[in-house]
């Protein structure tokens, strides 16, 4: 290894580097416009800067990652460094000709569009695939409508596991060639979205398989997981915000953030708990109906009334794995839950895309479209409102 300054200019080959505070400084040569030629980083204890140690390609970690035949300590530190690049740290900005359009200061919209596959599902499934690979499994199974197998096929993908997608027969997401294309096993199933996820479950219990499937045994680390999205939220405004919009369906994403900014007030972080507003396809939603119905509990619904379109069937669902949870996060912060129609959603994705130039999900927008609704009937006091848009268009 060469010693360290020995290819600057004006540097002796001969002898050992200058040490002492200014010595970097003086080995600097200047360029022919006087300007001070590239050197390494000058440190106060006299250490060299060694910039390569966090800078591995990407295709080198990916193949860290996989390779079978390493230590499980070098791939999971490389999966681990592929998530902190890749996942989360979403955009956060405001949305000034919303705010315009409605009467409503301030408005900030969470984008999580910007995640690997353009849902806040690649929080989670990178997170438990990072688990899976953790605890020795070889495979991971998890039913999905669509988002949630393609983030899932690709955190699989990138540690080297097998992955089995669970499809509800009927569906025909644009998803599945994607989920395909990652190297995902597809398995359609004859019912609903429910009936895929128990048969996922149930292959898991008897093959031994990782089982990423909402409700289940990986509920706390799925929180967790969307717990970052209050926390990076707190990063860009120093406390929370009035109220928090997300769009519902299972209620994990929302119980996840909830939990989230409870940590941070419980550490004294915020100075208030943010009230939960909860939105989903009209009358087709366990957790807004239950709540609406001043219900103790969460309850299912009829599947056979619940009928989904191809704008509301990301939230479409009779059975919400974390309705409980998520119904206590409403009520304990004060906030509420609204349904959002078709013709909402679809008139908040355009009013998005033509107003603050983002190409978003419809479904993604009914927690907006509740809290813009709630402020048309009874208008909100001047303060900071944060919508989570948690898809952006395939």
């Amino acid at each position: 290894m060469t010693a360290a300054g020995a290819d600057l200019p004006g540097a002796d080959p001969a002898g050992p580097p200058a040490r002492g505070p200014g010595a970097a400084s003086a080995a600097r040569a200047e360029d022919p416009n006087g300007l001070p030629a590239e050197t390494p980083l000058d440190l106060l204890d006299g250490a060299v800067p060694d910039p390569e140690s966090l800078a591995s390609e990407p295709g080198e970690l990916r193949a860290r990652a996989a390779d079978a035949a390493l230590p499980i300590g070098v791939r999971l530190e490389a999966f681990g460094d592929i998530a902190d690049a890749e996942v989360g740290d979403t955009a956060f900005v405001r949305a000034r000709n919303l705010e315009r359009e409605f009467g409503l200061r301030q408005i900030y919209l969470k984008f999580e569009g910007g995640n690997p596959t353009g849902t806040q599902k690649d929080r989670i499934a990178f997170a438990q695939v990072e688990d899976a690979l953790r605890r020795g499994y070889g495979a991971v199974t998890v039913a999905s409508c669509g988002n949630y197998g393609a983030a899932v096929a690709l955190a699989c993908s990138l540690a080297g596991l097998r992955c089995l997608v669970y499809i509800p027969e009927g569906y025909r997401t644009r998803r599945l060639e994607e989920i395909g294309g990652y190297g995902a096993e597809i398995v359609r199933v004859p019912g609903d979205y429910e009936t895929s996820v128990r048969t996922s479950s149930e292959r898991a219990e008897v093959e031994e398989l990782y089982d990423a499937n909402p409700g289940g045994a990986n509920t706390a680390l799925q929180l967790r997981a969307y717990g970052e999205i209050a926390r990076e939220i707190y990063d860009e405004l120093r406390d929370a915000p009035a109220a928090v919009a997300l769009p519902v369906s299972n209620g994990t994403t929302l119980a996840g953030v909830h939990r989230g900014f409870a940590s941070l007030y419980r550490r004294g972080k915020t100075s208030r708990m943010p009230r939960i507003v909860a939105g989903s396809a009209s009358r087709r939603n366990p957790i807004v109906r239950s709540f609406l119905k001043e219900l103790p509990r969460c309850t299912d619904l009829d599947p056979a009334a619940v009928k989904e379109t191809e704008v509301s069937e990301p939230l479409i669902n009779w059975h919400s794995s974390d309705g409980d949870a998520a119904l206590r996060a409403i009520r304990a912060t004060s906030g509420w839950a609204g349904d959002a129609s078709d013709r909402e959603m679809l008139a908040h994705a355009k009013l998005l895309r033509e107003r603050e130039g983002l190409q978003v999900l419809p479904a993604s927008t009914a927690g907006l479209a509740v809290l813009i609704d709630r402020h048309r009937r009874e208008p909100l006091p001047a303060d900071r409102y944060v919508a989570v848009l948690t898809g952006r268009r395939a």
